[in-house]
């Protein structure tokens, strides 16, 4: 056996030592000699300073701003040996997620130079291409992911299922929430939870995002808030209550959900009043809370709220005049609660205005009637070089509309894709349909709502309607309704607004029909309703024939002495307001127990000479009821200001700001 290991050891060793060069054997030991006069380094020490060199390198990702910067820190990392490093190629690839550069272009070549991509590298590339909305690609990666052995990680999922909500692919969201049952692992994992209860939320499938909500082990605060987001996003505010109320610990987004929730569901005394809760309980607010809560003010058009929710504002540091959100939801606010002039000085003294306040200060004007005011804001604004959007339009064009300026208004429309780059919309067409409809043409206003471009709205053919019953035209009326009863065949409004306009041209037999079909669907009519604010700050609502007010009999009276002075001078009530088939006589009482009539005599009886009446009313002011509050504002000299459901009429001196456009 020796002898054989000799022989082989011969066998390989083909060069005598002393045929070695004498040159290579002093270069040889040199670098031995160098080699001991260098100091040992731990190879836990080497490893240290590659990690820190690994932290530096992403650091500089981290950095990059531009395409060719991500280049070259690319380049420096190929050189520095670190081509197969995971790590620094997910953070590459998600920079390059979050500058928009197509995936294909560059980081799937990056994952494609790594021989064994760890789940973060391939969760890298599938949340690129599902942020770039290319989903289908992104499920094919995840394929591939899964042959090649890799397991998936929560970031996984939750980029598939964001992916799934995008494109309301259902099915697809199916197959990944099963993907996280068949795998195993993820049934605890929070985060994948919270992700798949926002996915189904989205999809519009509440009721299972509940399933996932109730089964979980543990939840924290994003469960409970996404859950009360989505049930206040239709409405139910009593399960958005409930979970509230659940609540372990409140924050202060939960919070804000339930005030924008109500805000947003027409509740503004539940928002004020939860905001008040939350003030009491000293949780922190933010510009979101305050907006909600602005809004909440706006709707119920009190200027006692309106004046604490600002004061709260300002001394959290969110003063209007350097805040542009806030501000401009004050400019909201202030318009809505009948003040078009507080709401210009908060427009005036911001230091900065964007297209937002612009477009609220132009809507403010639009809705008090002040035109010319609205015209004017929107080319000053032209001329600071902000570009006008689709709700500044909306107000421009809403603004003409309510001033019977047809030309302007075709004008404005006109100009917006051609000067302003900006497509009308269905709601810019409700409002040219408006327009038309309000001067009296009504067939051009018809023939432009059956030959726009998209599929009108309720918006339109509302407008429409709306235009038929002030120039009885029961015909078009028919045809517009029709329409409504298919979009929104719950809304009692398009009915009684036909029977109305049936009633005015004396159709007795088609507004029975009419009030036949409520009947057979189980509508209800929502009572009208007015209120308004007293000196004090509290507000008294009053509904249409309901004299149950502790003050009734006084009111009664009132109104009795004003009817008699109107007459005086030649006012006549307008029987068609009145869509019931019953005597002059009954009429005549009808006319007098409508909620802002009501609210004007308690107003003349509480509210001092020098202040103005303010009335808020949930449906539009009818006919009659516009040339009683003319005629009252001339005989006593107030000022009386009233919000319908459309706009603010300013009565003065016998004359509406409206000038009888509404």
């Amino acid at each position: 056996m020796n002898r054989v290991m000799v022989h082989l050891s011969r066998k390989f060793c083909t060069t005598s030592l002393n045929l070695i060069p004498k040159q290579f054997s002093q270069y040889h030991q040199q670098q031995i000699q160098s080699q001991r006069s260098q100091p040992f380094i731990p190879f836990s020490q080497l490893q240290n300073q590659r990690n820190l060199l690994e932290s530096q390198l992403v650091s500089t990702l981290d950095g990059c701003t531009s395409l060719t910067q991500i280049k070259q820190t690319h380049a420096y990392i190929l050189r520095k040996g670190f081509e197969q490093c995971c790590y620094i190629f997910t953070k590459l690839i998600r920079i390059l997620t979050k500058m928009e550069i197509p995936m294909d272009n560059y980081a799937k070549l990056v994952f494609n130079q790594v021989k064994y991509p760890n789940p973060f590298l391939w969760t890298a590339l599938i949340r690129g291409y599902c942020l770039q909305g290319l989903v289908k690609e992104a499920v094919f990666l995840y394929n591939c992911m899964r042959k090649e052995g890799t397991s998936p990680v929560s970031f996984t999922f939750s980029a598939l299922f964001k992916a799934c909500s995008t494109v309301f692919d259902v099915n697809l969201s199916r197959q990944i929430h099963a993907q996280t049952i068949l795998i195993g692992g993820f049934g605890s994992d929070l985060y994948v939870n919270n992700s798949l209860i926002e996915m189904y939320v989205k999809l519009g499938f509440l009721g299972c995002g509940r399933k996932v909500f109730d089964e979980l082990p543990e939840r924290d605060l994003i469960s409970w808030t996404e859950l009360i987001v989505a049930y206040a996003k239709i409405g139910d505010m009593e399960s958005a209550g409930e979970l509230f109320d659940q609540l372990p610990l409140r924050d202060m987004v939960a919070w804000t959900a339930m005030v924008t929730g109500y805000a947003q569901n027409a509740k503004p005394r539940e928002a004020l009043e939860f905001f008040e809760r939350m003030q009491n309980e000293a949780v922190e607010t933010d510009e979101v809370t305050l907006v909600g809560v602005i809004s909440a003010c706006a709707q119920l058009g009190a200027a006692k709220y309106a004046n604490w929710v600002r004061g709260i504002a300002e001394n959290l540091g969110f003063n209007p005049t350097r805040c542009v959100m806030v501000g401009s939801a004050l400019i909201d606010m202030y318009s809505k609660c009948g003040s078009v002039e507080d709401a210009y000085k908060v427009f005036e003294a911001m230091e900065e205005r964007n297209v937002f306040s612009y477009s609220s200060m132009i809507a403010g004007f639009a809705m008090h009637g002040c035109a010319y005011a609205a015209l004017e804001l929107f080319h000053e604004m032209l001329k600071t070089g902000i570009k006008p959007n689709r709700v500044t339009f909306i107000g421009v064009l809403t603004a003409c509309s309510h001033s019977g300026m047809v030309e302007q208004g075709r004008q404005i429309f006109a100009s917006m894709e051609e000067e302003f780059g900006v497509s009308p919309g269905v709601d810019h067409y409700a409002c040219m349909v408006d327009l038309l409809g309000r001067v009296g043409c009504l067939e051009e206003a018809l023939n432009l709502a059956e030959t726009m471009p998209a599929e009108p709205n309720g918006g339109v053919w509302g407008a429409l309607l709306g235009a038929c019953r002030t120039y009885v035209n029961p015909d078009i009326a028919q045809i517009a309704a029709n329409h409504l009863f298919e979009l929104e065949p719950n809304a009692i409004g398009n009915y009684i607004l036909l029977s109305n306009i049936y009633a005015s041209a004396g159709r007795w037999n088609d507004v029975l029909m009419v009030r036949k079909l409520m009947r057979e669907k189980g509508l209800r009519k929502n009572p009208a309703c007015s209120w308004l604010e007293t000196k004090k700050g509290v507000i008294h609502e009053f509904f249409a024939g309901d004299m149950t007010h502790p003050r009734s009999g006084e009111m009664k009276q009132v109104l009795e002495d004003l009817l008699n002075r109107l007459k005086a001078i030649g006012y006549q009530p307008n029987m068609s307001s009145v869509a019931y088939d019953v005597n002059d006589e009954d009429k005549r009482r009808i006319l007098m127990a409508h909620s802002e009539k009501l609210a004007l005599a308690f107003g003349l009886l509480c509210i001092t000479v020098n202040c103005p009446i303010r009335i808020m009313k949930n449906i539009r002011i009818c006919e009659d009821c516009h040339s009683f509050m003319c005629g009252a504002s001339q005989i006593t000299g107030r000022v009386i200001i009233v919000r319908d459901n459309l706009r603010f009429h300013h009565f003065h001196g016998g004359k509406c700001s409206c000038g009888n456009f509404w």
